[in-house]
């Protein structure tokens, strides 16, 4: 048999193993989801009694995480949606809705009829069409005690402009690309078993319908945690890093952080388009390895990079080293470097040195502690960041 053969042949080997680990998690976690769609169901009961728009200025958001913050497409505004928050004890999800004015520096809590279950690591995007709206897709909801997860993979709209949320009959990335939605990779998991995808996803703005798509060239390995941007000219987006898992003996699963780039490109016509894959390369100043960053597009061609964080885990202990610097990669050349951020420097340190500056901080520390803020699950950071289906 020869090298292409061989080849093959142990692609479609690779392909039963995945089928087979699909099967598996999704029987063990059945009746996992079926306990979890009853406490849906009751929180869904207390949704429904919402009948009327209220919106009500507010103080900030509770504290919380893997939330989605958008910006409004007309406005100067972000909008908040979601999330999750663990004091130590017990988990809680939110499906609250929240509007911030950049100018006014000021809360507003929306409470619309019919919002979607509650949610964490979900996807969300803008598109600014028809007044504006917000597109949520999947996300996840976890028993109170966090041992437990229930991975959606409903899709939400939020019409800006007549405050509605309409559910559309039809961790994971999701991007906007032209008139279409595109989904990539993401994880499902159980309590004993995970599985990681590397597949894209499309859902077309104008019929309201799913298709897998069918690409050619070297994907990107399985992963969650990536992050996606679309190109300057819409005709590709952008994919990079991210995070997976494996098996490195039994009961014992190694981390992997992803620091590698791929173009997802389309070519042709939409009824006769096609898509391929292309491993991209970039020159300068690189990121160092991190999962769970947050990235948008800029001005000029050139996507922003900031924070996230690089897990160091072994059989018994996890810890996490978490980054607050600024990248930004031209996409037109192909190149990283590092971003710079101007300001009255002596003013910054005379909060840093400041007495009060450093007693109001160890104050906020301190009720953060009380209130079980810092407190985490014992779960890699890179399986918490909107990737569940």
């Amino acid at each position: 048999m020869g090298k292409k053969g061989k080849r093959d042949k142990k692609v479609k080997g690779a392909e039963k193993t995945a089928v087979k680990m699909e099967k598996k998690v999704s029987k063990r976690s059945k009746k996992e989801e079926e306990d979890l769609e009853a406490l849906i169901a009751e929180f869904q009961l207390l949704d429904a009694k919402k009948t009327q728009v209220v919106e009500s200025a507010c103080p900030p958001p509770s504290p919380r995480l893997n939330a989605s913050l958008s910006a409004h497409p007309e406005k100067d505004e972000l909008i908040l949606f979601g999330g999750e928050y663990f004091n130590g004890k017990k988990t809680f999800l939110y499906n609250d809705l929240y509007f911030y004015n950049i100018k006014k520096n000021s809360w507003v809590k929306s409470e619309i009829p019919n919002p979607p279950p509650r949610r964490c690591a979900h996807q969300a995007v803008v598109v600014p069409q028809a007044g504006g709206q917000l597109w949520v897709f999947g996300g996840e909801f976890a028993s109170p005690n966090g041992e437990q997860f229930y991975h959606y993979k409903d899709l939400w709209v939020l019409h800006l402009n007549t405050h509605t949320w309409e559910q559309i009959k039809s961790g994971h990335r999701m991007v906007l690309c032209k008139r279409q939605l595109l989904v990539f990779g993401g994880f499902h998991e159980s309590v004993r078993d995970y599985i990681y995808y590397n597949d894209v996803h499309s859902f077309n703005l104008d019929t309201f319908t799913w298709s897998r798509l069918a690409v050619s060239g070297s994907a990107p390995s399985p992963r969650s945690a990536c992050q996606m941007t679309t190109t300057p000219d819409a005709t590709g987006v952008i994919i990079y890093g991210g995070y997976s898992k494996s098996r490195a003996k039994k009961d014992v699963d190694k981390g992997t952080i992803h620091s590698d780039m791929f173009l997802l490109r389309k070519e042709g016509k939409e009824e006769q388009e096609k898509w391929s894959w292309s491993r991209v390369n970039p020159s300068g100043m690189k990121p160092p390895p991190r999962s769970g960053f947050s990235l948008a597009v800029g001005p000029a061609g050139r996507a922003v990079l900031f924070g996230g964080v690089c897990d160091e885990e072994d059989e018994e202990t996890l810890q996490g080293d978490f980054f607050s610097d600024l990248f930004l990669y031209d996409i037109i050349k192909n190149r990283w470097f590092p971003g710079q951020l101007k300001g009255n420097k002596t003013e910054r340190k005379k909060r840093r040195r400041g007495k009060k500056a450093g007693e109001d901080a160890e104050q906020e520390n301190e009720a953060q502690l009380e209130s079980g803020g810092g407190a985490r699950r014992k779960q890699p950071h890179g399986d918490r960041e909107g990737d569940h289906r």
